[in-house]
């Protein structure tokens, strides 16, 4: 797990700001909202969620706006995520896109929880979501 292990109890209150993130989904297509939440290693949270348009490909998900929002907020290094996508019928995690992202501000290990309620979550590390990530040999 990651090097700085964080609490059950903070993921709990990370999930439960992915869930009031998705709760500020715009959705009007797919019908399916889903919020996400950043911890910082700074201890800040930064949510997010899915943001569709009619052109189905100019959509932003819950977890790049999550991104977004910390980035334009001068936080850079993120230390857990969650996720929640309460009307899924199972845990659903990251698009690739979004995993591609995450990984430009996390390390491998960061805990990454996702889930459709407190009852039906999954965790894992980004390491293990988004395994072979070789472009992290650019940034050297």
């Amino acid at each position: 797990m990651s090097k700085n292990a964080i609490p059950e109890t903070k993921l709990s209150e990370l999930f439960d700001a992915a869930l009031q993130a998705s709760k500020m989904s715009y959705s009007p297509y797919s019908k399916f909202p889903v919020g996400a939440a950043i911890l910082t290693a700074d201890g800040r949270v930064f949510t997010g969620c899915n943001v569709e348009n009619r052109s189905y490909g100019l959509t932003n998900c819950a977890e790049r706006t999550a991104v977004f929002n910390a980035v334009v907020e001068g936080a850079q290094r993120f230390i857990a995520v969650a996720i929640a996508a309460p009307k899924a019928d199972y845990p659903v995690g990251p698009c690739g896109a979004c995993r591609q992202v995450l990984t430009e501000f996390a390390d491998g290990d960061v805990p990454v929880i996702f889930g459709t309620n407190f009852d039906n979550l999954k965790k894992a590390t980004l390491g293990e979501l988004y395994p072979y990530d070789s472009l992290h040999e650019l940034a050297d």
